[in-house]
């Protein structure tokens, strides 16, 4: 954001009109993802999806006009990015595992953000050695190395190297039909059956303001913030870092629990705390603490995906294994219209009040409002909707 700034003179709203785009498009795009998934298998889906990053990547180096970033960091790397951050997970989980799925989600899901956070700070360090062009060019690097891995190893199903899914004893009947459908039609008509459940607006609701408080504000927001208050650069992306090092803890044990206890009160726990630690997160910034802004990096860390594998587990069970990969693309759908949200809005609030301390103010009442969402949510109403939509 900042070189963006220095480089082109394009103001902070500008910019973060454009990470909102991207937002929200690769957020929209995934259950129509998930339906091309059910299509094309895993595989081609996260091939042409990376094909399609390596693409943005590129043009990135020849970027001048504003329209060129709205169009390459909006459009192109947000649809890129739609399957790797939307249902690859849940699909993975589902096809490969019958046992331990909530861990496997975990492990998945933390990898997503963990590699985002422990990456910044060597780009920030190749940005203020160097340049941004730099660091776009290891990005471009690791993402050719990515493309070539699953072009060689990645399967769709472990019948395709001749395993049973982890936990699964026995050969059994497969029930579930590969679709022909359009894509779109088997999106809608799946969001058209989830629309008169209450469980999936309680979820929805509460994902929207997951991903508010955290891609959408930490994510866009937090080394401007940062510098802002005096901070250098390389020692707040390390402040991400650290988050993403114990988002890998936080999110895998996350997955862990939620095989073994009840996902509503994970969940609730999970928005709480993220709630009182944006809350509090202002005031260290005012002490200009190192010490409070590590506990914080530590505490938010832990937290950052935790919400996703009861979030999946929760949907799994209420809509049924077959339509949860895109039901769920709906309700990400609704976490990346928060990120969006977050992400242009902290870019105004900053604009208008020199000060991002409304929105943490904001973002963190908001979580606790989400901690009552999911208790709403009765443990018996789990499994009722299944079998209706397996049908």
């Amino acid at each position: 954001m900042v070189p963006f700034e220095t480089e082109f003179g394009w103001d902070r709203a500008f910019i973060s009109m454009a990470f909102a785009i991207s937002l929200l498009l690769y957020g929209l795009s995934g259950p129509f993802m998930a339906a091309l998934i059910e299509i094309w298998g895993m595989k081609r889906m996260m091939i042409m999806a990376m094909t399609t990053l390596i693409t943005g990547i590129l043009l990135t180096f020849v970027m001048k006009e504003a329209w060129h970033l709205i169009l390459i960091w909006g459009i192109i790397i947000g649809l890129g990015s739609g399957v790797f951050l939307t249902v690859l997970s849940t699909y993975v989980a589902n096809k490969w595992f019958v046992k331990r799925r909530g861990l496997a989600i975990g492990v998945l899901t933390a990898s997503t953000a963990t590699g985002q956070l422990i990456l910044l700070p060597a780009l920030a360090s190749i940005e203020t050695n160097f340049s941004w062009r730099w660091g776009i060019s290891l990005i471009l690097l690791l993402s050719i190395i990515m493309l070539v891995i699953i072009l060689f190893f990645m399967k769709n199903e472990p019948k395709d190297v001749g395993i049973l899914p982890y936990g699964q004893e026995n050969e059994q009947i497969n029930l579930h039909v590969k679709q022909k459908q359009n894509p779109i039609t088997m999106a809608f008509l799946t969001l058209r059956e989830a629309v008169k459940v209450k469980e999936f607006w309680l979820l929805s609701g509460s994902f929207f303001i997951c991903g508010l408080s955290t891609s959408g504000l930490i994510g866009t927001h937090f080394i401007p913030v940062c510098i802002s208050f005096g901070i250098p650069v390389i020692t707040a992306a390390g402040l991400l870092s650290f988050m993403g090092v114990f988002d890998l803890i936080g999110t895998t044990i996350s997955g862990w629990l939620s095989d073994r206890f009840d996902n509503r009160w994970l969940l609730f726990w999970y928005y709480s705390l993220r709630g009182i630690s944006l809350l509090l997160l202002p005031f260290a910034l005012l002490e200009g603490s190192t010490t409070l802004l590590i506990v914080f990096s530590i505490f938010y860390g832990l937290d950052w995906i935790a919400t996703v594998p009861p979030t999946i587990g929760i949907s799994r069970q209420i809509f049924g294994e077959n339509k949860s990969g895109i039901v769920y693309g709906w309700i990400f759908a609704a976490h990346q219209a928060g990120g969006a949200l977050a992400a242009f809005g902290g870019g105004i609030i900053y604009k208008v009040l020199s000060s991002y301390t409304w929105a943490f103010i904001m973002a963190g009442s908001f979580c606790l409002l989400a901690s009552m969402f999911v208790l709403i949510i009765k443990k018996k109403s789990t499994n009722i909707h299944a079998n209706t939509f397996n049908l």
